[in-house]
This record gives C-alpha cells, structure tokens and sequence, in this order.
C-alpha cells in the first residue's frame, strides 16, 4: 500500500501559544503546518493556545496547507482537554506525541469520538521513545486513521543516550524501523527536525540523507529552512521526465504484448512504472498545493 501523494516536503512547527506565528503560517511557503499545544506551549498558556488555535483555524486562509494539531499525552494534565479541543477544530490531522502502543492510539480516537470530532479525522504519532520504536509495527496498524509518522529524534537522542552525528549512525535502526513500518502500512513518514539552525550545509544534507532513506518530507522548526526542504524532496525536472519516458514506453510495450522494455539501456518493469507514477502524481499535486497557496 502506498501513502498518499499529498505534499509533504517540509513541515512547520509553530507554537499555539505565538498569535504572530499562527498569522504568518497562512503565508509560508511550507506543504504543512504543525500547531504546537505540547512542548512549544508552556504550562500555563495551554489554555490560550488552544483558543488562539481554534480561532486561527475557524478564520481559516491556510490554503492548501496542511494543518495537524499537535495535543498533549493523554495522561498529562492537558491531554483530555487538548483532545477534546481538537475534536471542534478544522484541521487535517491530529498529532499524537511519544506514541507507544496501539492502546494510547485506541484511547485517543475514543476521546475524539467521544467529544463529537469527525470520526474520519487522520492521526499522526510522534515516533520519539525507544518503546515506540519498537512497536512501530503495531502502532502503524493501530487503526484506520493512522496516517503518518513523525519521527522525533530529539527524544529518541535523550532516552537513547546517542549523540546527534552528520551520518545519524545512532539513529539508523530507529528510523529504519519506523520506515519499515510505515510503509508497511501505506503512512506517510516524516524524518525528524535538524536543531543547529546556523550550520547550512548541514540541514541540506540532512535533507538530502532523509530523501535517500526514503522519508516522505522533514518536520522544520524555522521558517528559514523551508525552501530548502521543498527543493530537496521534489521530483527533479529529470526525474519527471525520465519518469515520463518510461511510462510512455512500458504503455507502448503493453500495447504490442511485452511485459519489460528497456529504455536507454536500462531494463524498465512494473517496478519502475509504479516509482515513475509516483513521482509524477507528486510533482502534479506539489503544482497544485503551490498554486492553491498563492
């Protein structure tokens, strides 16, 4: 099963308690937007953050943008109230953080449910905590509306007692994981935030590694990184094209009863056609969530 093709490139972690930063989302160039009522928010301004998210949302101008809300655990002290906020909101997704079991999934759809939210509304799951990782595969088939991973490599780091390398060799089993899993399940998965925000080259080539791990977009903390993030997880104008290429020639080659052709000396199957359509699709609805955004 597949993820879908919605945009993902870059999305934007944005404090619920920050009115300014609620405002400006609705004109940054990210594919989606993550509306932060956990770590981002302190103790005591929960409760606005929760009306200041609603209020953002019910006024609405985000675009295309996607929009995931990101509660409290359900046994913190804010996790019932944030979920049961969520439920009255006009988001796309909720996200649930240090997600364990599928249980802790099982429990926060039953809230969300139970407080009258649509009962089609997506959930992500913060993939931060050895436990998790090591359920990924149950969480992912948790239910239904599980639709994406988020990777949280900053927890995993603390309760891994790992360092953050350039090759990210200590967290190479927890992503890989995670991915498995996943995909798995036909979930989008987003690779972790990159925190020195004054090392460059060094968030292009996170960029770049989580493209080659397979991750669908990376999760941001700074405005200032997404045209990055947008650049290095589309389609190149080479890999549409090929793409376009060896769809044509595979339908051609289906037309006149062959299975495989070869295009420019290299064996194209059905493989490669279903890699190539994915890329096209996406290219298509990045054009779209582009000019939807304008």
């Amino acid at each position: 099963m597949a993820a879908s093709a919605r945009p993902r490139r870059s999305v934007l972690y944005m404090p619920g308690s920050n009115a300014r930063a609620l405002d400006k989302g609705r004109m940054l160039p990210a594919d989606g937007l993550i509306l932060d009522l956990e770590d981002a928010v302190a103790p005591d301004a929960k409760d606005l953050a929760r009306r200041q998210i609603k209020d953002a949302l019910d006024q609405g101008g985000y675009g295309g943008r996607e929009i995931a809300v990101r509660v409290n655990a359900l046994d913190s002290d804010w996790g019932n109230a944030d979920l049961k906020a969520a439920a009255s909101m006009k988001l796309d997704a909720v996200l649930l953080p240090k997600v364990e079991t599928a249980q802790m999934v099982v429990d926060a759809i039953a809230v969300l449910d139970g407080a009258g939210g649509d009962k089609n509304i997506p959930i992500w799951c913060m993939m931060e905590t050895p436990l998790g990782v090591l359920n990924a595969r149950e969480i992912a088939f948790a239910d239904p509306r599980v639709a994406c991973f988020v990777m949280g490599t900053s927890d995993l780091a603390k309760d891994l007692h790992a360092l953050h390398t350039m090759d990210r060799t200590p967290f190479i089993t927890s992503l890989g994981l995670c991915l498995l899993a996943g995909r798995a399940a036909g979930l989008a998965v987003l690779d972790g935030v990159y925190l020195d925000l004054s090392d460059d080259q060094g968030f292009l080539a996170s960029c770049q590694q989580g493209l080659e791990f397979g991750f669908d977009g990376k999760t941001l903390i700074h405005p200032k990184t997404i045209n990055a993030a947008n650049q290095a997880f589309a389609p190149t104008e080479t890999d549409i094209n090929w793409s376009k290429r060896i769809i044509d020639a595979h339908t051609q080659a289906q037309q006149q009863g062959q299975g495989v052709v070869v295009v420019d000396g290299k064996l194209i199957e059905n493989l490669h056609i279903d890699n190539a359509n994915r890329l096209v699709s996406m290219a298509s609805a990045i054009a779209d969530l582009e000019a939807a955004n304008r």
